[in-house]
Parts: C-alpha cells; structure tokens; sequence
C-alpha cells in the first residue's frame, strides 16, 4: 500500500507545538501542522515545496506573484462596539461587517482543511512591559520564514509549550475572496478584527502584507496605553544618544538607520513610552533595488546570507548570482533578514528617550532643502502633513515616475486613530524629554525628478552625521522664505549647491514658482487637519 511521502521536517512539525492549539480559532483537519520550525528547517520546506531558491552563499528568493506590492485598496477593519468610536474611518480605516467577516473567515478556515499549514508563535514589542505574543499561521513555508525573521522569537521549548497568542495573522495566498458576495474591492484582501483578535490575509503573496498588518494592530492598541507607536528607524550613538527617523517607503529610513558608527534599534517600527524606545520587530524588510555594496555595505551584506529572503530578485538559474539592478518583476524588491545581522544591532532591540527626530521626505520637486532645523509646532505640521513622493513599486498602481503624496503621521494607511491622537502624543514626547526636530530631503536637487539628481546618500550622511553630532549647532543659519524652518549655511562635506537648492536650478523664478506651488499642496492637504489641531501647529506652516 502506497503512501504519501513525508516531507523533510514532518517527523519534527511538532516538537515546537503550544499547548495553546490551533483549534481555539476554530482551525481543524488540517493535513499537518508545522510548529515553529527553525530557519533550517523551514530552508528544506521552501525547497521541498518547490516555493522558492538558494542563491549564491544563501538567500532565498522568492517570488510574490501578482502582488509584488501591499494591496492598499483591499484592507478592511471589522466595525464592531470596540472600533465603532476609536477608529479613524475613512480611506485606508475601510470599515467591514463584523458577519461579513465570520462568513470569510469560515470559508478560510474550510479551505484549510486538509492542507497543511506553518505557525510561527512570535512576540511583538522589546520592552518587556509591553510585549505581546502573537501567532501567524501561514499556507507557505517562507511566509513562515519571513515571520521568524521579523518578529520576536520565543527562547526556550517551554516558552513555545506556553505561548498563547493574544492576535493571531491567517495567511492564504492560493484563497480568493468573493467580491459579490464578501463586500470586498477585490478577490483579495486584508481584515482585521480587534474583537476577536484576528486579522485574515486572502489572494496576496506579497510578505509585507503580514509585516504591517501586525504593525496596524500596534498601532491601533498601544495609543490605548499613553505609548506612541511611530513608523520610523532608530539607532544610538556611542553617548547613548538615540535619534529616530520617521518617512516612508523609499525615503532612506533603513539605508540612514544602518550606520556603521552607530548602533542600529531597528529599522522600520517602533513604539516611545516612559522607558524610551524600543522596536516592534527582531528583523528588517528592506528594498534592494540597486543596493550598492559602496553606500550601504551592512545591507547588501544580507543579499549574501544564509536566512535572508530576497523577495522578487532577479538571479541567474545557473550561476545562482542575483541582480539587484534588474526591476523586470518589480521596482519593489525587498529582503528579510534578522536585525542581529548587522553587525552594529543593538540585542535588546530599545534604548533611551532620542535626543534628535528626524522627518525624512523625498521631494521629487527639487524644491526642499536637504536638511532644516524645525520648532516643536514646525515639526507637528510636518509629521500631520507628512509630505513625500512615493517611489515606484511601493504600492499596487504606481507608475516609475515618483508621485506627490501627504501620509499622515508618515504612515497613514496604519494610523487607526485620528492623527491627532498621535500628533498629541509625540509633541508631548518632544516637549518632556526635549529632543530636537530635522526635516531631511532624501529627493531631487538641481530640478525636479527627470531633470535634476537625487541627492547623493554620502551628502545626507554627511548632513545627519553633522546634526546628531551637534556640529550644526553652532553653524550659521537662515530662514526658509516659504516654509520658515531653519536652513544652515554650511556643513562640513556638502557642496553649497546641494545645501541651498535655488543655486542649483537654472531658473530661480522658476525654482520659486515650483516652491510655492508645493507650499499650496501643504495648505490644501493641511485643510482636512484643521479641526481639533492647536493654533500653534497650524501657523507653523508654509506662507503664501
């Protein structure tokens, strides 16, 4: 009699297993259950499953199919008594019926059956009076990967014997939703429910749809708590002295955190209560498009590690060497890797309150200047508004050329609350430990994208370096005709041309025109803000 053969880390899928099971959420029948398998274990699994391949010295890579991006459109929140009055309703807090929900989520669970299924039993959030088990079950052998790499991993067998999860991520890429009958935009989506502490991922490979589902559920319960949640990188000096750099996707958040000469926290999410800072995540989720082993050597060291995952990378089936130039699949090439694989990564993943906060932007105008020195009010606007340009592949739709764009708190479509519940809070931070705000330009200097250049990495390394070090404390400084933050003369490294952006542009008048038109794009966006916000904060903006 014939049977099924077994899978390489079948005879193990249980050593790890939580006392705490799967059949709490209603998930039973499966084929088999694999319990927290180890990176190795799970290499074997993605080979086995034929899900993915190891390229030179390591990698995984891994393809995401149609979604090579998060699928921004097709998130929901279910509307029940707890979210009704707290959530931010709107663009990105789509509401969904809490029946809708159990009628999808049943169907997930049918689909299940039978099949096998990866759980990984992981923590959120480093400081201890704040860590929150969850658990993400997953179709594919690699999602499990990608989530050992990003989360906390328990220590000990009997801390996975113990582990209850208090939310819970089910991710089925092979299932669609029913549009018709679902209520969703699409035959894929993303739900969560913080009644019954679960969120459901339908029709997308893509792993940072896991990544920032968990981040959305932080940032939904710790504001609950007086903990600001912030989409943002941090490292710490030698001094102790911790910055943080707010922005996002494509602004420069992981490349600047991952500084030789400082000790990186992490790289993407974060949470400031009274004890400081500390990091959501154990991993880093970043772009690879055109890493340069020159510019940001620590990271392009993963590309060559065994346990990173290169998702949607181009490599040779032959040689196995991949190509991080090639952007055939996607512009958004991405890697997962373990925090602790750089070598400067602070083990606790926290420190002390920052001293120093930047805001990063991408301004594909070529208007900003690289670096500013903003007032408290000066930088609550500028974190409402939360001016960039998002680059190509960071979201379905996009196209190659950057597109001008406000998300709020640089992070809106995680924000749950209204902005003003996470405005308060960090202007309370700032104003209690006394940090000091940078607005940093990461975009085009010498004309807008297509005419002049992007601001080399080395100058704005030069620039932040000069300002978390208090050498631009003491410089000469002036005022931004339109904007009115402080603008320094001179920093030591850096061309007069990059630090003032109107010497560059052939035509000044239409450098000012092009300036003034931007500051018109804050006003109007600034408008949906005003209710609620402090005068303070609304008269720290640009003038016309």
């Amino acid at each position: 009699m014939s049977t099924a053969p077994r899978t390489p880390a079948q005879a193990q899928a249980t050593e790890f297993k939580s006392d705490y099971g799967l059949e709490n959420i209603g998930l039973t029948n499966l084929k088999q259950a694999y319990w927290n398998l180890p990176t190795e274990a799970l290499y074997e699994e993605i080979i086995y499953r034929n899900e993915g391949k190891v390229t030179h010295l390591g990698p995984i890579v891994a393809n995401t199919g149609k979604h090579t991006a998060r699928s921004a459109n097709d998130k929901f929140i279910v509307k029940e008594f707890t979210t009704q009055d707290r959530v931010w309703w709107g663009q990105y807090n789509r509401p969904f019926a809490a029946d809708k929900f159990d009628d999808v989520f049943n169907r997930l669970l049918g689909y299940f059956q039978g099949r096998d299924a990866f759980v990984q039993d992981c923590h959120v959030c480093a400081d201890p009076d704040f860590r929150m088990p969850i658990r993400v079950i997953t179709e594919r052998a690699w999602h499990s990967l990608f989530a050992r790499n990003m989360f906390i991993v328990p220590r000990t067998h009997d801390d996975y014997r113990q582990h209850v999860p208090q939310f819970t991520i089910l991710c089925a890429p092979s299932f669609k939703g029913l549009p018709q009958i679902d209520g969703t935009q699409s035959d894929t989506f993303i739900i969560l429910n913080f009644e019954r502490q679960i969120g459901i991922i339908g029709n997308s490979a893509y792993a940072g749809e896991i990544k920032k589902s968990v981040f959305t559920v932080l940032n939904y319960l710790l504001p609950l708590r007086g903990a600001m949640p912030m989409h943002c990188s941090a490292n710490v000096g030698a001094s102790g002295d911790v910055a943080i750099f707010f922005g996002l996707s494509g602004t420069g958040k992981t490349s600047l955190s991952a500084d030789p000469t400082r000790g990186l926290i992490g790289d993407d999410e974060h949470g400031w209560n009274d004890n400081g800072i500390f990091n959501f995540e154990a991993g880093c989720y970043a772009k690879v498009i055109r890493l340069s082993p020159t510019a940001e050597p620590q990271i392009y060291a993963c590309t060559r590690q065994f346990g990173s995952i290169l998702e949607n990378v181009v490599f040779d089936p032959a040689s196995r060497l991949i190509d991080l130039d090639d952007e055939s699949i996607t512009e958004n090439t991405r890697m997962s890797y373990p925090l602790d694989f750089i070598a400067n990564a602070i083990p606790e993943k926290r420190a002390g309150h920052p001293k120093n906060i930047v805001l990063l932007t991408c301004d594909a105008s070529g208007v900003m200047p690289p670096i500013a020195r903003l007032t408290t009010d000066q930088a609550m606007y500028q974190f409402i508004s939360g001016y960039t340009s998002k680059i190509a592949g960071t979201e379905v739709g996009l196209g190659r050329e950057p597109e001008m764009t406000f998300s709020t708190c640089f992070g809106a479509p995680f924000m749950v609350h209204h902005p003003s519940v996470y405005a308060q809070l960090l202007k309370n931070k700032i104003n209690r430990y006394g940090a000091k705000c940078w607005l940093v330009n990461t975009g085009w200097v010498g004309g807008p994208y297509g005419v002049g250049k992007r601001i080399s990495i080395a100058y704005t390394r030069a620039m932040l370096n000069a300002a978390l070090t208090g050498k631009l404390d003491n410089v000469e400084y002036h005022s931004d005709p339109v904007f009115g933050f402080e603008v320094p003369k001179t920093c030591e490294g850096v061309p007069p041309s990059v630090l003032d952006p109107a010497s560059s542009w052939n035509n000044k008048e239409q450098y000012m025109f092009k300036y003034k038109q931007l500051a018109s794009r804050f006003i109007d966006n600034f408008r949906k803000f005003e209710h609620g916000t402090p005068d303070d904060v609304k008269n720290a903006g640009p003038k016309l």
